[in-house]
């Protein structure tokens, strides 16, 4: 059985983990991570809705076969869910999460990866590695700061506490809280509007976040021009800004432009 699954329909390819009851992350689960990342590549998906099916999120990684591996053995199968984990990170479209109940370890981190994530009110995050005396594996506690600063990311970390979806809004983890029952069809919603847009844009933005995580603003205005003006070139920018230009000439509102992502 496949533990997870990939459904691309009207320009949304929809990730589902589905390895129950818990959705540990294994190396079955990365590789069809792989796989359903390589399909998006192929396909007409202009946006991608990660969610989960089960009482919970993910507990985080499969750790029975831990013990078993030598540290050799057990830095390849961390460098391989890492390299997946930071493919999806670097999709050239947005990314959607949608999470419920616990999400935990490798999860949030898989979590951690999304652009906007939306959360059920009763979800719960967490980093349960001090508990096990090791580390956020797959970069959890560095994007956790980036979003909600060092001093939150230091405290959920040290105390592998389950952290309440509303105060990861408050911190700026999450971007949205919403009831339980009306989380797919709320984020469903927001996808299928973002995959309406310009995902050239938003691809150059995503470039842009990485290039100011990596460097700071100073790096941000480096890559600025080499990101942002082959946007010019685009079938959707050549197609808008002359209509944009000959509205705002008329004295007439600017018009909802119909995007191909092209």
């Amino acid at each position: 059985m496949p533990h997870l699954t990939c459904l691309i329909e009207d320009r949304v390819a929809t990730l589902t983990l589905n390895h129950p009851p818990q959705n540990r992350i294994d190396e079955q689960m990365t590789g069809e991570l792989a796989e359903a990342l390589d399909a998006v590549g192929r396909s007409d998906a202009r946006v991608v809705l990660l969610g989960a099916d089960g009482p919970d999120f993910s507990l985080g990684g499969d750790i029975v076969t831990w013990p078993d591996l030598d540290a050799r053995e057990l830095r390849a199968l961390f460098e391989r869910h890492m390299s997946v984990f930071n493919r999806f990170e670097r999709l050239p479209l947005p990314v959607i999460a949608a999470v419920h109940g616990l999400c935990f370890g490798g999860g949030f981190e898989l979590v951690l990866r999304a652009d906007v994530i939306f959360a059920a009110e009763s979800a719960r995050f967490g980093h349960p590695e001090q508990t096990l005396g090791i580390v956020t594996l797959l970069g959890g506690i560095y994007r956790v700061a980036e979003r909600a600063g060092r001093s939150r990311a230091s405290e959920w970390a040290l105390t592998s506490e389950q952290v309440p979806a509303a105060v990861m809004a408050a911190a700026g983890v999450v971007n949205r809280v919403v009831a339980g029952e009306a989380l797919l069809e709320e984020a469903t919603a927001f996808a299928r509007r973002v995959a309406k847009g310009p995902t050239r844009a938003y691809a150059a933005h995503k470039a842009l976040l990485r290039a100011w995580a990596v460097g700071g603003v100073a790096a941000a205005d480096q890559a600025m021009f080499d990101v942002a003006l082959p946007l010019f070139e685009s079938d959707d920018v050549k197609a808008t800004l002359p209509e944009a230009v000959e509205a705002f000439e008329a004295g007439r509102p600017r018009p909802a432009f119909d995007f191909h992502g092209r």
